[in-house]
């Protein structure tokens, strides 16, 4: 199980709670969406994979 606490985005210092709790709550299909919701993975980039990891685990798969 993941910590939920876990810094993803870490220029931003967005969490694994609050980009999950993101996708669920307003049913968020791409990493794009979701940086326009939390912020996260708008500065490097180097979190964007872990972005899509999470939204294909929450929803099985990802928009492009």
């Amino acid at each position: 199980m993941s910590n939920k606490d876990e810094i993803i985005c870490t220029c931003n210092e967005i969490t694994r709670r609050e980009i999950e709790d993101a996708i669920r709550s307003k049913k968020l299909q791409t990493i794009e969406a979701v940086g326009n919701e939390t912020t996260a993975g708008t500065v490097c980039g180097a979190c964007v994979d872990e972005i899509y990891l999470i939204l294909e685990e929450i929803n099985g798969k990802v928009s492009l």
